[in-house]
């Protein structure tokens, strides 16, 4: 399995720390309580949470320029499982892989996952990959995939993500998620509605294949790698399209893949009325899609999306599941250090939300107050939550100050020796 890092390191690095963390945890328990707030509820609720780790986001990623490798890059799927076990030993809050085929493709499907048993890890859902070429691929996508003009290669991308379906099957996953690549450079390029009912007749014939629990997640994208158009371009599309294929078929989002000035709260909570929010990849933006991490630019934005998905929670909105996971490609940081950091700053936005007294908010709203509204959702947002974060991560097993104690491991160095660059992206993304 290769290094490792123990329990008792974790333990020993805690010790230490641990009686200014019950310090502060009791504080802002005391000032919660004048709120009318239990901070052993919300700690429970923080100890509960979930958000899953693309196994991709542990290898180094790159730019259209230039990729500047990490040592002791992850060479093949079982050691980027390694890598995420020890996110998830840290921060106890990631105990789920999200796959991605063919770079995650092994021919023990079995065998890979007993070796995330062994790691105490699970699978979210499994992701297809028409957008690049593999070896010895008879059809090639550089003009489309699920939408493109030959029915030949539609018919190839089509039963690639069968394949995941089936492969995810034997995983333990029940999401399959698409993301469409396709769209076009040059005005007439592409007639638009011949390639969306191209796209859907694909769907389709992927949708049929559906296990009875499992579900689709669209992804949308406004841009990149086309550039004048994209066949999946924004929500609207995309939730036209869940609404086409069925009851199973949901919109993924994706947070980078947003006009500037979007309201994605909105949409987001568009998506709940509807049920059709599939869930979302967390990253953050700064000019496109950048996939910097998660509340590195925008976390108030971060908080509002919460504020809605919490929202949900508190009403039982009917239909109300999403499945939450991390998608980021990490150039200039270490990966297990950024998806940390990530995992933290989303669990970080869900506890804020929880803070929201939603009954004192709704009367704003029904009076018109926005200033007061407003104010309400500040409160929570201004809140420190952080000892509530660290005293549900230790409360399970986790590092009061993860970053910090994969730094003093030596996790990076250690595996380096283990791992001889291969000269390739440990990711797939190039």
């Amino acid at each position: 399995m290769g290094y490792t890092i123990t329990p008792e390191f974790v333990a020993e690095h805690n010790e230490s720390h641990l009686p200014t963390v019950k310090q502060d945890h009791d504080a802002l328990g005391e000032r919660l309580e004048k709120r009318g707030i239990s901070i052993a509820d919300i700690t429970e609720k923080a100890s509960r949470f979930q958000v899953a780790v693309p196994s991709w986001g542990v290898g180094t990623g790159g730019t259209r320029f230039a990729r500047f490798p990490n040592v002791g890059e992850p060479r093949n799927i079982f050691e980027k499982m390694n890598d995420c076990g020890v996110i998830n030993q840290l921060v106890r809050c990631t105990g789920k892989v999200s796959p991605h085929f063919p770079w995650d493709k092994v021919e023990d499907a079995g065998e890979l996952k007993q070796h995330a048993d062994n790691l105490g890890l699970g699978f979210d859902g499994v992701n297809s990959n028409t957008f690049q070429d593999q070896a010895n691929q008879e059809h090639s996508y550089k003009y489309g995939s699920l939408s493109h003009t030959n029915k030949a290669t539609r018919e190839q991308a089509i039963a690639h993500n069968v394949e995941c379906i089936k492969l995810g099957q034997k995983l333990g996953s029940n999401a399959l998620t698409v993301w469409l690549a396709d769209g076009s450079n040059f005005p007439g390029q592409q007639h638009f509605q011949h390639s969306l009912e191209r796209y859907l007749d694909s769907m389709k014939a992927i949708y049929a294949a559906l296990p009875g629990d499992w579900t689709m997640s669209i992804e949308h994208k406004m841009f990149e790698p086309a550039f004048y158009s994209t066949v999946m371009q924004d929500w609207g599309t995309n939730i036209l399209c869940a609404m086409e294929l069925g009851e199973k078929a949901k919109s993924l989002v994706d947070l980078g893949h947003h006009a500037p000035n979007v309201n994605i709260e909105m949409i987001v909570s568009r998506l709940i009325q509807f049920k059709k929010l599939a869930g979302f990849h967390f990253n953050d933006s700064k000019y496109g899609d950048d996939d910097l991490d998660s509340g590195s630019i925008h976390p108030y934005q971060q908080f509002l999306i919460f504020n809605e998905l919490v929202d949900a929670e508190y009403r039982k909105q009917e239909g109300f599941n999403p499945s939450y996971m991390l998608d980021q490609s990490h150039n200039v940081t270490d990966p297990v250090e950024s998806l940390m950091n990530s995992a933290i700053e989303v669990q970080r936005s869900y506890v804020q939300a929880l803070l929201v007294n939603r009954e004192t908010l709704y009367g704003y709203q029904e009076s018109n107050d926005a200033l007061m509204a407003s104010n309400t959702l500040k409160e929570a947002f201004n809140t420190d939550v952080s000892s509530i974060l660290v005293m549900a991560r230790t409360n399970n097993g986790g590092a009061v100050a993860p970053i910090q104690a994969f730094r003093d491991s030596q996790y990076r160095s250690k595996v380096a020796v283990e791992r001889p660059s291969t000269g390739q992206s440990g990711s797939g993304i190039v």
